[in-house]
């Protein structure tokens, strides 16, 4: 008898719904410092590598504990995990604001960012509830939470105007422990759970198998490219196309939050045309989106007989949000796709597969923005950063064809084979 049909579909709503609560609280608190370390950069006078230190630490923490953290999921089960990691990160995140050294801020940035972890306990936890047939769903709803991005953006500035940068921390850390109570009282025990615990050589030797490698691949430009899209844009905006700073970070929300939510729709339907499918898809139309989003404004003469004729070839302002609304909306589909790779075949381990595919894509969006900044050094142009994605996706793309598309039966390979017949006379 399956286990899962035992529970009621409302205790699997509510324990979805909680769990994504959890997880956009837990993504508003990782970026954090996106937002007030502008402030503290003024009052430590932080240079830029000063700067990019501090407000990337938690972000790189967050990517280096989703596996232990996965692997503790497994072994403990979600429900408590994730109650305890909210516990635990409310302390460090109210000492923050009375950090007064740039030390004292990498310190606690390395403990609070393990709330940027909470994907690697949620995932497997949340999608536990759900028949394999909605396990896409669950994730993807699931993995909506990263909303909290754009959350930050909308609620830490004006914190931050009226009672200065040491509110968004105390304010952040008493969220916490209220969701972290909701948490608890919400959710259930984990359905599936070993009687004894799987000894953690056997849980890592499912990393071995080359499909975890390939699904982090994946997922290191799906997720870590929106991660690092997100934050790149605002900067883009004005740069680029001259918009107000102000205006330029509203522009970067609407990415982040209509992405966020629609990776739900991802889940769905990866649940019903699989994960392949939706990958194969995804992954050309982030190439198709990057290739243009990677052409710079140019400007060029022709000669005439009439004499010299000016063209302006690029993007317009409108025509680069619709595209980048579209990239968006494909990482997000591409997220929860990988995790329905994941759930269909290691549904035994997903707390580890998830955890080491979940570090990779955090890794992902730490470097991706270091790279991107290298490459607009180096280079001197804008869509600089989009040319990188567009070689990234490439791979992903050969990868996807040598590894799952070449394999498949094309139209007309069902039908049977005729008989080899050994000699050309037959046997009298």
């Amino acid at each position: 008898m399956d286990p899962l049909s035992s529970i009621p579909r409302p205790v699997a709503i509510r324990v979805l719904l909680v769990s994504t609560l959890a997880f956009a609280v837990c993504f508003a608190v990782w970026l954090m410092f996106s937002v007030i370390g502008i402030p503290i950069r003024k009052e430590l006078g932080l240079n830029g590598t000063e700067f990019g230190l501090l407000t990337a630490t938690p972000v790189l923490t967050g990517a280096l504990f989703r596996l232990p953290l996965g692997i503790w999921t497994d072994r403990f089960g979600g429900r408590i995990v994730m109650t305890v990691l909210l516990v635990g990160c409310a302390v460090p995140l109210w000492l923050a604001s009375y950090a007064t050294s740039l030390l004292q801020f990498l310190l606690l940035g390395l403990a609070l960012g393990l709330v940027g972890a909470s994907f690697a306990v949620g995932t497997p936890y949340a999608s536990r509830f759900f028949p394999k047939t909605q396990k896409g769903m669950a994730m993807g709803v699931f993995g909506a939470g990263n909303v909290g991005a754009a959350i930050t953006m909308f609620v830490a500035p004006p914190l931050v105007s009226a009672y200065g940068w040491q509110s968004v921390p105390r304010v952040y850390a008493v969220v916490l422990l209220v969701t972290a109570v909701l948490f608890w009282l919400l959710s259930a025990p984990d359905p599936i759970k070993s009687a004894t615990p799987i000894p953690l050589r056997r849980q890592l030797a499912v990393l071995r198998n080359p499909r975890v490698w390939k699904y982090c691949q994946y997922y290191s430009i799906v997720f870590g490219g929106f991660t690092a899209v997100s934050i790149w844009m605002p900067q883009y905006f004005v740069n680029e196309y001259h918009f107000p700073i102000g205006q330029a970070a509203l522009l970067a929300a609407s990415f982040a939050l209509p992405a966020g939510l629609l990776r739900a729709l991802g889940g769905y339907l990866s649940d019903r045309f699989g994960a392949h499918t939706v990958t194969w898809w995804v992954l050309w139309t982030a190439w198709i989106c990057l290739f243009v989003l990677s052409y710079p404004q140019t400007d060029f003469v022709i000669q005439t007989i009439r004499g010299p004729l000016s063209f302006h070839f690029g993007l317009p302002d409108w025509g680069f949000a619709v595209l980048l609304f579209v990239l968006g909306f494909a990482f997000a589909c591409g997220s929860a796709s990988t995790f329905k790779y994941i759930s269909d075949d290691f549904p035994d381990n997903m707390g580890v597969v998830s955890g080491i595919v979940g570090l990779v894509g955090g890794l992902g969006g730490f470097l991706l923005p270091i790279l991107f900044g290298i490459l607009l050094d180096r280079v001197g142009i804008y869509s600089s950063c989009f040319m990188l994605l567009y070689g990234i996706v490439w791979v992903s793309l050969i990868l996807s064809y040598l590894t799952e598309v070449r394999q498949i039966r094309v139209i007309g390979s069902d039908r049977p084979r005729r008989q080899a017949i050994p000699n050309a006379r037959s046997p009298r």
